[in-house]
Order: structure tokens, then sequence, then C-alpha cells
């Protein structure tokens, strides 16, 4: 599951997007975690906005009060029979989540788990395909939240983790406009596992095994 990740800064990330409109606000970070306040690029009245979600739906008919653990993830088999996910989708509230990278855990025999780094060697900023929706309390309070999509792993990522590991749905450039603007039929062609030759995997260090670090020694190749 795609559990942790990192953000870019937030100049690079609206170079590579170019929102009409940027309401976000965020600064490069090596650790972002389930339930954090996140950037994101949707559609609204026809135009990209940037704006900060938080990343862990809670459905609009839920009134703001999260049900269980809300998923940070659904596997694209699933999104159209997800309780959570199946309104969102059929009502196109998609988006993009920006990224520098993303965390992924190798098994070993002694069960000791080695955390990698992964990202694009062709991109230092790119777009993960995610469903968001907007849940209002009974005291009016409005919470956007979202959900990241993940596909079957590339060869990369089975040579890491075992073949049921996902990924997220990594966005070709191409695919950006079809994402946020296409028909779901259009969006769904978009899901793709993302090409292992373009991409680069390297062991860390076990720090990010916690939520609490925060530093660029995250993303640092282990000695």
């Amino acid at each position: 599951m795609f559990k942790r990740y990192v953000l870019p800064d937030q100049l690079a990330a609206e170079r590579e997007f170019l929102p009409t409109q940027a309401w976000w606000q965020f600064e490069p970070r090596f650790n972002v975690a389930a339930h954090q306040y996140v950037p994101a690029i949707r559609v609204h009245e026809r135009q990209s906005e940037a704006i900060m979600m938080r990343w862990g739906l809670i459905p609009s008919w839920a009134e703001g009060k999260p049900v269980g653990d809300p998923p940070i993830c659904v596997d694209v088999e699933q999104i159209q029979d997800s309780i959570a996910h199946q309104e969102p989708w059929l009502h196109g509230r998609r988006c993009i989540l920006p990224i520098a990278g993303f965390y992924v855990w190798q098994l070993h025999a002694d069960k000791y788990r080695q955390p990698y780094f992964v990202h694009l060697t062709t991109r230092s900023v790119f777009g993960v395909a995610a469903i968001w929706d907007r849940s209002v309390s009974e005291q009016d309070d409005v919470i956007e939240s979202c959900s990241v999509i993940c596909v079957p792993p590339n060869e990369l990522l089975c040579d890491i983790g075992n073949p049921t590991q996902r990924m997220p749905a990594i966005l070709r450039r191409k695919d950006y406009q079809t994402w946020l603007h296409g028909t779901p039929v259009q969006a769904q062609a978009a899901l793709q596992s993302y090409q292992p030759d373009w991409m680069q995997a390297y062991p860390v260090s076990p720090r990010i095994n916690s939520t609490a670090p925060d530093d660029p020694g995250l993303i640092h190749p282990a000695h």
C-alpha cells in the first residue's frame, strides 16, 4: 500500500501542473503520512485549482465524521464497488496529488522490513491519481479529503516487495488533463502501472518507519 511520500517544493509543483488558481500553501516534506493535509489539484468551474486536502477519504454521507480509519488508498478494481469511493467517482471528483517520490518496504526472511525510496528519473515532481469528496458536519464544518488510487505493481516494485504490493497510479503528463476533465472511461484508461525504466529505487534509513522524522536525510541512500 502507498503509505508515505515526499512533498516537492511548492513552486516546482506549480510549474509542473500550472493551476489556474493556487490556494494551497506548503513546504517540502519528507515523511507525509495518513490523515495529514496535503496539496492537490482539482477542477472547479472548469478551471484547475490548487488546494489543501486531508489525506484519508471521508465520504459526503459521513457528515464530517470519519467512519473507522478513513482510507488513504483504493485499488483501481474496487473504485466502483467501494461504499466510500463509488459516489465521488461517478460524479467526477478526481484530483492529482503532486509528489517527489514515495516509500515502499521489502520484507526480509528474518521479518526485517527494509524501506526503499522510489522516484522518477525523468521528473523531479509528478502526479498520482486520487479521488476526493466533501463532507459537511452538523456544525457546517467542511472537510475535503482524498484517497490515492493504486494499481498493480510494475517489475521494479515486484523486485522490491511481493507481487501483491500495490503502487500509486502515477499519471503521465499527457494524462493530467484527461484525468481531471475526461469522462470516467477516459480517466480510467489513464490508470496504468508506470514504466519501470523511468523509475529508480534504493534502500534508505529505517528512520522512515516512524512518522516522527521529517528531514532530507530520509531520502539519502542507506550506507
